[in-house]
């Protein structure tokens, strides 16, 4: 992101990170990343990290996102971007779709403002709500906190995006254990979105609760929010980061299992 700007970047937004298999100790990882398209002030960057098995040479897909990131200009002013050089058929089909993923997650949040408004009006749902043996959302309900310290920041002093995804997915999977009563297995990351930026020295707020089940999938919101020194003693959060985390558990024979029912 930053060879094409010229200049710094920052992380808006990560889309549609999948997760395809495991990669594990004594194997080889091979990032690249490049930029698909540019949106005259943003950019989309698409990732696709693989490992190598250096005992059978076999090389494996783990995973593929694509990031939203804009320059970070010197002033106040934004920083208009050069198009992209296509050289490849795939070049061209990437910068086709850049524009397509663009629609949809802008359209992603208009439909979670309309939601947002209906439930507002009904709001009596959990009232309605019976099903045997469901387990009461509360029950899932995950806390943490993080001090943000050096090496968990940029040469911005910004958090890195890696990092405060390593600590969601943290909180996210003991909040999936809790009623799958394993270890749940992290398959996608849905939009990732970066409200605001957060500093060395900030105390990082994570909170985690399972939203729904789907017969072997769950998926668990994450919030984070931000505080400064003066804001944790003001009790003023900063809201930086949201992600809905989609995780299966499976048995010692690799068979998926069912997770319970939730009670809203």
């Amino acid at each position: 992101a930053e060879k094409h700007a010229g200049v710094s970047c920052v992380t808006a937004s990560m889309d549609d990170i999948q997760f395809e298999e495991a990669a594990r100790i004594g194997q080889i990882i091979t990032i690249k990343a490049k930029v698909n398209r540019a949106f005259k002030t943003s950019m989309e960057v698409g990732i696709k990290v693989t490992v190598q098995d250096v005992l059978n040479n076999v090389e494996k897909i783990v995973s593929a996102a694509y990031a939203t990131y804009i320059a970070k200009p010197a002033g106040a002013g934004k920083i208009e971007l050069e198009p992209v050089k296509l050289l490849s058929t795939e070049d061209y089909l990437e910068h086709t779709l850049a524009i397509e993923r663009r629609k949809i997650r802008l359209g992603y949040e208009q439909v979670f403002r309309n939601l947002m408004q209906e439930s507002n009006k009904e709001g009596d749902y959990y009232d309605t709500f019976e099903e045997e043996d469901a387990v009461p959302t509360d029950l899932t309900h995950v806390q943490s906190i993080e001090l943000v310290q050096p090496p968990h920041a940029n040469h911005h002093g910004n958090t890195f995006g890696g990092q405060i995804m390593a600590w969601m997915e943290t909180v996210a999977s003991i909040s999936a254990s809790r009623l799958c009563h394993s270890y749940p297995v992290l398959k996608s990351v849905n939009m990732f979105k970066f409200w605001g930026p957060s500093v060395v020295g900030d105390r990082l707020v994570f909170n985690a609760i399972v939203n729904n089940t789907f017969q072997n999938s769950v998926e668990v919101g994450v919030r984070v929010e931000a505080y400064n020194c003066e804001e944790w003693i003001k009790d003023q959060a900063r809201h930086i980061n949201s992600a809905f985390l989609i995780f299966n558990t499976v048995n010692d024979r690799g068979e998926m299992l069912t997770f319970p029912r939730i009670k809203p």
